[in-house]
């Protein structure tokens, strides 16, 4: 019963729907790739080598979130759990690599 109340909600977000747009068109747009240029150019520049992987890690997400793969984590109203359990295991170890990376490892 919480379950379905709990998707009921993801759902009414139209997170899913976001998710499902997401594209390359993007990369188009001078509105976002000027900025994203500018700060890449201005991380080589000052040799932060963490922000550029930190960066280059939420990218491969986002393009990720983009996949036939995650498309297919819900059929119907089902949470397929063999197929979220290793996006599970794979944003744990991100989050701790990135948490090693910035408070660990810090400069």
């Amino acid at each position: 019963m919480l379950t379905l109340s709990i998707l009921s909600f993801f759902d009414s977000t139209q997170i899913p729907q976001q998710f499902k747009d997401v594209d390359v068109a993007i990369f188009t747009n001078p509105w976002f790739m000027v900025p994203l240029v500018a700060l890449v150019g201005w991380w080589i520049y000052k040799q932060a080598w963490r922000d550029l992987f930190i960066l280059a890690l939420l990218m491969a997400d986002w393009y990720l979130s983009g996949t036939e793969y995650m498309r297919t984590l819900i059929v119907g109203d089902q949470l397929q759990i063999n197929k979220i359990l290793p996006i599970i295991f794979g944003a744990a170890a991100q989050l701790g690599l990135i948490i090693y990376l910035l408070f660990v490892r810090g400069d």
